[in-house]
C-alpha cells in the first residue's frame, strides 16, 4: 500500500474546495461525468488508430445511488488508470500559491476548476471521502484503488476489477443529502449531460405494472449523444427541428424559424437558433439559449457570447473554443467570442433576409412576431440596422405591409409638408384612435400601426436614421396641423369673442389627475369636428420613453397636457357663442369697460415708471401700480365668473366637451353616467 500527501503548496486546498465552490457545487456532477465520457472517447480514439485491439463492448457510463450507503458512483469503461498516472493526474495537482487562487476567483467560483484543472476535485465540494478503482486499458495492468478523506492524505492500494475503466465512489457528506435522492440526480443530469456524446445510464427504466412503477431490465439512458445540431442540415426536415425544439421547450409555441449553426473557420461553432413566437414580456424570454463546449452542458447565461438582442432566441450554440467554465471576464476580452457573436449576428440577418426575399407572403404573415426581436436589435446594435434596414418592415392600420424604402415611395408626394419634411403618421391603437385616423384618411393620407412594445424608441430612432422626416401620432394635433402645406388660416373671430368662447369651455373642464388642459380656437371649416383633443407628440413622446431610459423619470411625473381645440367655423360653436353673446352681454359690458379701463391705466403707470431709476419710484406710485394690478384681477375673475355661471347650465357645451374626453377614453364614471343621462335628456 503506497501512502502521501497529495501535492499541494498549502493543506488547506479541500477547505478552499468546499466553501468557495459550494454556492456552485451542483457541477460536481457534470465534471464526474465528464470525465468518464472523455476516458470513453479517448478509448474509442485508441481503437480506431488500432493502438487498443481488445473489443470496446458497452461503453455506457454509468451513474448509480446507493442511499443506504450514502455513496454516488460513475463508472465508465473508458482507458483506466494505471498507479503512475494516478499519482501523476490526481495526486499532483499543477498550482500554486492557494492565497492567489483565491483572491482571484473567489467572486467567480464556477472559473476556479476548469482554470486549475480541478474538475476531479469538484467531487470534494459534496463529499467527506472519494475512492477511485480503476483499470487500465493497458495489458497486464493491475486494478488499483485510491481513498483521500478530504485530508491532503491519500491511500493507494491494490483492488479487485474485472474490466477496465474507472468507478469513482463518492461518499456524500451530511450537509449534502440532497445529492442521494434520485430526482435531484436525475435533475442534474438532464441539465448538464443531455446530449453527452456517449450513453450515460442513469438507473433502469420503469414501467406501470399491476398499479404501480416497476423497474425494468433495460437501462435508463438519459442523453442523446447526436443531437440534432449535430448532425447535417441536408439530411434534416422541418419536423425534425420543432420536435427538437419541444424537447428543449416542452409547453412552447412552435418556433417561428430557425438557423442551424454551422462552421468550422475560424473558430468553431455548430448550434440550432429558434426564433420563438415573441409579442412582449422581453425579460421573461431571456436565458432560454443553452451553451455547450462538446456537448457538455455549460450555461444558460449567453450574455457575452450571443449580442444582447439575440438573448431573446431559444437553441442551443456548441463550441469548443469556449471553455467549460465560462467567466465574464474571459467573455470580454477573448477575440474568438467577438467573432463568434459577429458571425451569430451575419446569419441571423442573413436568414432573415433570405426568408424575406424567398417568401414574403410568409415572412409578412409572421411580421408581429418577429417585430419585436428585429426591433430590439436594430435599437441596439447599430450593424443590426445596417443589416436590418431591408428586410424591417412597417405595417400600416389596413394590415398592409412595406419596406423602409417602399413606405417612404407611397408617401412621399401627399405627406411632405411646406418645410420639405416627409411626415409619417400612425396610431398606436386602432380603435381609440379610429376617428383621428378616419379624418388622415379622409385626407389621402396613410397611417401606421405601431402598437409593439418597442415601437416608441423605434420611432425616434428612425427619425434619426431617415432624412427630413418625423413621426407624428395622428391625434397629436388636428389634422390640417399634421402636414401643414400651407401657412394655417387664422380665426376670424375677434380676440374678446375667442377669449369668451375659451373661458367658457375653459371653466368647465373637468379636474382629471395628473391632467392639464389647454384651450384653442381655431377656423378649421365647417364640416370638421366642433371640438378636438389633442396631445402634443413631444411630450407624450418624451413621458413613453422615460420607462425605457433612466434619467429621463422627470417627464414620467409632469402632468398629461391635452389641448381642446374649439371649431370657430362649426355652427354648433357659432350657436354656443351666440347664445353667450346674447345672455351674457349685459353683465359682462360694464366688467369689460372696467377691464380696458384698469388696463390702460396699468399700461401708462408701466411707461411711466420705466423712465424712473428704480429708487426714484415713490412708495404712493408702487401701491398706485399693486392697486390696479389687484383691480383688474378683480375685474377678471368677476368676467370669468359671468361666464362659468353661464357654461354651467349650457348643456350644449357640456356635451361638446364630453364627447370629446369620450373620444380619448377619459371619460369615466359618475362623469361618464351624467354624459349618458344628459344624451337622453337632449335627445327627446
Amino acid at each position: 500500500m503506497q501512502k502521501g500527501n497529495i501535492g499541494v503548496t498549502t493543506e488547506n486546498i479541500f477547505p478552499v474546495i468546499k466553501k468557495f465552490l459550494y454556492s456552485d457545487h451542483e457541477i460536481f456532477l457534470r465534471e464526474m461525468v465528464s470525465n468518464a465520457v472523455d476516458a470513453t472517447q479517448k478509448i474509442k480514439t485508441l481503437a480506431d488508430k488500432g493502438i487498443f485491439k481488445g473489443e470496446l463492448g458497452d461503453l455506457t457510463v454509468r451513474v448509480s445511488l446507493d442511499e443506504k450507503n450514502k455513496t454516488l458512483t460513475i463508472s465508465d469503461r473508458g482507458i483506466g488508470m494505471t498507479e503512475e498516472e494516478i499519482d501523476k493526474y490526481i495526486n499532483q495537482i499543477a498550482f500554486s500559491g492557494v492565497n492567489d487562487f483565491l483572491n482571484k476567483y473567489k467572486d467567480n467560483a464556477n472559473a476556479i476548476i476548469g482554470h486549475f484543472g480541478l474538475g476531479f476535485y469538484s467531487s470534494f465540494m459534496v463529499s467527506n471521502k472519494v475512492e477511485i478503482i480503476t483499470k487500465s486499458y493497458k495489458e497486464d495492468a493491475k486494478a488499483v484503488k485510491w481513498t483521500c478523506d478530504g485530508s491532503p492524505a491519500y491511500e493507494i492500494e491494490d483492488a479487485e476489477k474485472a474490466d477496465r475503466g474507472s468507478d469513482i465512489i463518492l461518499h456524500i457528506d451530511d450537509d449534502c443529502k440532497e445529492f442521494l435522492e434520485k430526482a435531484r440526480i436525475q435533475a442534474l443530469l438532464n441539465k448538464y449531460c443531455k446530449f453527452m456524446p456517449v450513453p450515460v445510464a442513469f438507473g433502469k427504466k420503469t414501467e406501470w405494472k399491476d398499479g404501480k412503477q416497476v423497474e425494468t431490465d433495460k437501462d435508463n439512458i438519459i442523453n442523446d449523444v447526436e443531437p440534432l445540431w449535430t448532425k447535417t442540415p441536408s439530411t434534416l426536415k422541418d419536423e425534425d427541428y420543432k420536435k427538437f425544439y419541444n424537447e428543449l421547450y416542452p409547453m412552447q409555441d412552435e418556433p417561428l424559424f430557425w438557423i442551424h449553426l454551422n462552421v468550422d473557420y475560424p473558430f468553431n461553432l455548430t448550434g440550432i437558433l429558434y426564433f420563438p413566437r415573441i409579442k412582449s414580456n422581453i425579460d421573461l424570454q431571456r436565458n432560454k439559449i443553452q451553451l455547450y463546449c462538446n456537448q457538455v452542458f455549460v450555461t444558460d447565461q449567453v450574455e457575452g457570447i450571443v449580442p444582447e438582442f439575440l438573448t431573446l432566441l431559444h437553441g442551443v450554440i456548441d463550441s469548443p473554443d469556449i471553455p467549460l467554465n465560462v467567466s465574464r471576464s474571459y467573455l470580454q476580452s477573448d477575440s474568438d467570442v467577438k467573432k463568434i457573436s459577429t458571425y451569430i449576428t451575419k446569419k441571423v440577418a442573413d436568414r432573415l433576409n433570405s426568408i424575406f426575399k424567398e417568401n414574403r407572403k410568409e415572412y409578412e404573415s409572421k411580421w408581429d412576431d418577429l417585430k419585436l426581436f428585429i426591433n430590439y436589435g436594430m435599437l441596439s446594435q447599430e450593424d443590426f440596422y445596417d443589416r436590418a434596414k431591408d428586410f424591417a418592415l412597417l405595417k400600416d392600420v389596413d394590415g398592409k405591409y412595406f419596406t423602409f424604402e417602399e413606405y417612404k415611395q407611397l408617401i412621399k408626394d401627399g405627406q411632405t409638408d411646406k418645410d420639405g419634411q416627409l411626415i409619417y403618421l400612425y396610431a398606436n391603437n386602432k380603435e381609440e384612435e379610429y376617428s383621428y385616423i378616419e379624418a388622415a384618411k379622409d385626407k389621402g393620407y396613410s397611417v401606421l400601426l405601431l402598437d409593439g412594445q418597442l415601437d416608441v424608441p423605434v420611432v425616434s430612432m428612425l427619425e434619426q436614421k431617415f432624412e427630413k422626416s418625423r413621426f407624428m401620432r395622428v391625434d397629436s394635433d388636428i389634422i390640417d396641423r399634421l402636414i401643414v402645406k400651407e401657412d394655417v388660416k387664422k380665426t376670424e373671430l375677434d380676440s374678446d369673442k375667442a377669449d369668451n368662447l375659451s373661458a367658457a369651455f375653459r371653466s368647465q373642464m373637468p379636474k382629471l389627475n395628473k391632467v392639464e388642459f389647454n384651450i384653442e380656437v381655431q377656423a378649421l371649416g365647417e364640416n370638421n369636428m366642433p371640438v378636438m383633443i389633442t396631445q402634443s407628440e413631444y411630450m407624450r413622446r418624451m413621458k413613453d420613453i422615460s420607462r425605457f431610459q433612466s434619467g429621463m423619470s422627470f417627464y414620467a411625473q409632469m402632468p398629461d397636457s391635452y389641448s381642446l381645440v374649439l371649431n370657430s367655423d362649426h355652427q354648433l360653436i357659432k350657436n354656443i357663442l351666440d347664445d353667450e353673446t346674447s345672455k351674457c352681454n349685459d353683465a359682462l359690458t360694464p366688467v369689460i369697460s372696467e377691464i380696458k379701463g384698469q388696463q390702460a391705466r396699468l399700461a401708462a403707470l408701466h411707461q411711466n415708471q420705466s423712465k424712473k431709476k428704480p429708487e426714484e419710484i415713490t412708495q404712493e406710485e408702487k401701491d398706485d401700480l399693486s392697486n390696479t394690478e389687484k383691480t383688474l384681477n378683480e375685474q377678471r375673475e368677476k368676467k370669468n365668473q359671468i361666464i362659468a355661471d353661464y357654461a354651467k347650465d349650457n348643456k350644449i357645451v357640456h356635451q361638446l366637451i364630453d364627447l370629446a374626453l369620450l373620444q380619448n377614453g377619459m371619460l369615466k364614471g359618475s362623469a361618464l353616467d351624467a354624459f349618458i343621462k344628459r344624451s337622453v335628456s337632449l335627445i327627446k
